[in-house]
């Protein structure tokens, strides 16, 4: 398994597909190069290595099975160009993709003026199905499991993972997810509503697959995109919310809808009043304007950590009775725990989501050699989704998520955009979250025997 990514910020659509596919296909080579020479060096052993370079031949490049493109807002004229454009200067199997207020790649975060992204995976023993949900078809959420499959078009055994690029005016995105889940348990899903439009009809999302006879190649202005991917591929998420707790954890005694009437026992707003007293005075400003909610997912977890909390805003309160609304539904019963954010929280968020990542997977910073003995395969690579919330305006400093992503896990190609929601899992369930960095990262499941080492 390969992956590269490229960027552009030429104001030309042509040159800067172009450009970014030049770039892409040369690194994929410069990969395959690398594996081939790998897998040379290990058959004859280093003794033999000056022949072995003076007669080799390079390998005949791979076609690459899956693209996947972020085109920036400054291009939104253009949209209905892009699928053809790219169609002449690129031959891949499955490629999906969308518009964003800004997009991520080759390290960098462009938030402004033209930019695009384009990744490139090659992908041995990996089945690709991409497909688009209209909102308006989705089954209803009593439907059984089979209602969702059959709109997908993947069976459940093939254990397949996701890719989801929407758009948040039209996909009942927060009813597909949960449609999902219950078809599809266990299954990684990641990704992103689409950005930079002003109005409904106004993001675009991109598929097209050149398997068929007659290529499928369309530009879609609603609906969901998706990319189901199965055999041997893994989809692991990172979800970084970017929040930190204040107080004690509280259980919710009354609530009706999204509406917390009482916890433990007292008023909501009596209990949030009582915290704030006893708040530093930098917290007390901050949770004047950055407050908000975290419901623990595992209800069981006796020492819970920030990840375990699926954290939603505050929509407003009631003064009268002490209640408050949240952007979820909540239950009799449930725990939950106020929040605080701002840039430090959500950096220290971010860096303890990739280094936990990293820990559990067994994934330190070593030697090219040490990776390659290890038992299981390393990250090849990966997409973010961020809030447009985020980045410089939230840092003050550009480039600060991908950067930190690069620090943590190393040389793994990056791709991404700015989102209006990020989608990715807390606690086992799939949620739309916002104010977040959900990171999808891809490598093989297992070794494959012609391709071993890191790069496989």
């Amino acid at each position: 398994m390969q992956w590269a990514n490229a960027l552009s910020q030429l104001p030309s659509l042509e040159a800067a597909l172009q450009q970014v596919v030049e770039e892409a296909k040369a690194q994929l080579q410069a990969a395959q190069l690398k594996n081939a020479l790998t897998q040379q060096v290990q058959g004859v052993g280093s003794g033999s290595l000056p022949g072995l370079l003076t007669g080799y031949l390079p390998p005949q490049p791979l076609r690459p099975n899956l693209g996947i493109l972020f085109v920036s807002a400054a291009f939104a004229s253009e949209y209905v160009r892009v699928l053809p454009l790219l169609s002449d200067l690129l031959e891949v199997d499955v490629l999906i993709g969308c518009s964003g207020g800004g997009i991520v790649g080759g390290g960098q975060e462009i938030e402004e003026g033209p930019a695009l992204s384009l990744s490139l995976a090659v992908l041995p023993e990996v089945a690709l199905h991409p497909f688009h949900l209209r909102g308006d078809q989705l089954p209803d959420l009593d439907a059984p499991p089979s209602a969702w499959v059959e709109q997908v078009g993947v069976a459940p055994q093939a254990q397949p993972h996701f890719l989801l690029l929407a758009d948040g005016f039209s996909s009942r995105i927060s009813e597909l997810l949960q449609g999902l889940d219950f078809a599809y348990p266990g299954a990684v899903k990641v990704g992103g509503l689409a950005s930079g439009g002003r109005g409904p009809r106004g993001n675009a999302l991109f598929l097209l697959d050149a398997r068929t006879p007659t290529p499928r190649c369309e530009l879609y202005r609603e609906g969901t995109v998706g990319l189901a991917l199965s055999g041997n591929v893994v989809l692991e998420a990172v979800v970084a919310q970017g929040c930190r707790p204040i107080g004690d954890p509280l259980r919710i005694t009354e609530a009706e809808g999204n509406v917390i009437l009482s916890l433990e026992g007292r008023p909501p707003l009596a209990v949030l009043q009582d915290l704030f007293e006893r708040l530093s005075p930098a917290d007390r400003q901050l949770a004047r304007h950055a407050l908000f909610i975290g419901l623990l997912m595992d209800e069981f977890k006796a020492d819970p950590t920030p990840g375990d909390f699926l954290i939603r805003v505050i929509l407003g309160v009631d003064p009268r009775v002490g209640a408050i609304a949240i952007g979820d539904r909540v239950r009799s019963g449930q725990t939950v725990q106020f929040h605080l954010r701002d840039a430090q929280t959500s950096a220290e968020d971010l860096r303890w989501a990739l280094s936990r990542y990293c820990f559990e997977r067994n994934l330190g910073r070593n030697s090219a050699s040490e990776r390659s003995s290890q038992l299981s395969p390393q990250p090849c690579g990966a997409l973010m989704f961020a809030c447009l919330g985020r980045g410089k305006g939230l840092y003050g400093v550009p480039n600060f998520d991908s950067q930190q992503f690069r620090e943590i896990l190393g040389e793994v190609p990056l791709g991404g955009f700015f989102c209006n929601g990020e989608i990715g899992p807390v606690g086992g369930s799939t949620f739309l979250h916002g104010y977040t960095s959900c990171f999808g990262i891809f490598r093989p499941a297992c070794w494959l025997p012609s391709g071993g080492g890191a790069s496989s």
